[in-house]
């Protein structure tokens, strides 16, 4: 037997007697997690925002981030009534302070001077495709007002009738 073969078997024998610990040890707290979805929602909830209110203070000790976090929230809440995505949210909100400090550093590095995205190639071609990932969803209505048939609500590529 060679030593990839002893590896292969002894980390399988570590990664069962782990899985039967695990088991073991688990399955008596799941009653505690069952006892748990008992709470009555609003109960729940106010100790949901008792514990995110004393969290945000104690990171900084200033109660301005307390009605900030607040608003976050009544922000978040209505984003999700009203149907929004949360991944474009949550690209945006992690992404767009990297996107600003680069943009500021090509404009700084050339002087002030924004052509530079519309004179090199591949600037040129990302701000078109993302010009046309935003105007794209009107194109149809455009077209359909043009042809003079009216509003159309959704986009179609086609004839339409594919359904």
């Amino acid at each position: 037997m060679g030593s990839t073969e002893w590896m292969r078997n002894g980390s399988m024998i570590v990664f069962q007697r782990s899985t039967a610990r695990r088991i073991r040890v688990g399955k008596p707290r799941v009653r505690v997690w069952i006892k748990l979805l008992e709470i009555p929602k609003p109960l729940l909830y106010a100790s949901i925002l008792l514990f995110a209110t004393l969290g945000v203070y104690s990171l900084s000790n200033s109660l301005v981030d307390v009605p900030i976090m607040y608003t976050f929230g009544v922000i978040g809440f209505v984003m999700r009534r009203c149907d929004f995505p949360v991944g474009p949210v949550v690209l945006g909100v992690i992404l767009g302070p990297l996107m600003e400090k680069q943009f500021r550093d090509a404009v700084s590095i050339n002087q002030g001077d924004l052509s530079i995205f519309v004179t090199r190639p591949s600037s040129l071609s990302i701000l078109l495709a993302a010009v046309g990932a935003v105007l794209l969803p009107y194109v149809p209505r455009i077209i359909a007002r043009l042809r003079g048939k009216g509003d159309s609500d959704r986009l179609v590529f086609g004839g339409g009738d594919e359904d």
